[in-house]
């Protein structure tokens, strides 16, 4: 990137009022921190909801369900934070609320939504592991 980091993502992110920039994840490979710039919200983080507002900072290690994590704007302006996460590549990611996941691998000069692999699905629509293969 412009800072010449290569281990460690950096992200400015706005919310309006009423709304959240991701769904509520778990990431299996990377560690993500939020600092809270302005505005106010709820960290969902596992099972538990925590207000949060500038000055605020939340954790999101790697981990399974219980480290799902989203921050929702609960406030009447936006909610600006800036995210902090490692890179580690590739990633995959769980939804709790929806049961999807998410493989994504990053090339360099990609991003997120320009993987060169990013598979979006659902456990229950998977293959078996053999599906296709000589047995």
């Amino acid at each position: 990137g412009a800072l010449g980091l290569t281990g460690l993502g950096l992200m400015l992110t706005t919310v309006a009022p009423g709304k959240r920039a991701f769904p509520f994840h778990n990431h299996l490979g990377n560690d993500e921190a939020f600092v809270i710039l302005d505005g106010e919200g709820i960290y969902r983080f596992g099972g538990a909801e925590y207000p949060v507002r500038a000055g605020h900072i939340c954790a999101a290690p790697r981990g399974g369900p219980d480290t799902a994590h989203q921050l929702v704007n609960t406030g009447d302006k936006d909610l600006k934070y800036i995210g902090i996460s490692t890179q580690n590549d590739p990633d995959i990611c769980e939804y709790p609320d929806s049961g999807k996941y998410s493989a994504i691998a990053v090339a360099p000069g990609d991003s997120f939504m320009t993987a060169h692999l990013r598979v979006v699905g659902r456990r229950a629509q998977g293959l078996d592991y053999w599906d296709g293969e000589e047995v």
